[in-house]
């Protein structure tokens, strides 16, 4: 089992400005000393035959091509707006500006 202290966990817990108790800290210097070992446990899995990957199963694109088709003008793009100024459509404020 890795060495994690009471005085580690007490330690860690005053960087992040948690409180524990003196059974909290006892409690918790056990739990990180099992995911530690856990992690390490992991780590010594890993070789040099067995590639990296980020899922499991492999993945291909599903989208279709970005092509550009048919754009409109501004004029068409600002025929049905409610409000247009300076060939852009006016909306409400919604921030009040002095």
């Amino acid at each position: 089992m890795s060495e994690i202290s009471r005085a580690d966990v007490e330690h860690l817990a005053k960087l992040a400005h948690i409180s524990m108790t003196e059974e909290e800290l006892t409690t918790m210097a056990g739990e990180l000393a099992v995911i530690v070992d856990s992690v390490k446990t992991v780590s010594e899995a890993v070789s040099a035959e067995v590639p990296a990957t980020s899922h499991p199963l492999p993945l291909t694109n599903v989208f279709r091509e970005d092509v550009v088709g048919e754009v409109f003008t501004e004029e068409q793009s600002l025929l049905n707006a409610p409000d247009a100024q300076d060939g852009r459509f006016k909306v409400p404020a919604i921030l009040d500006e002095e």
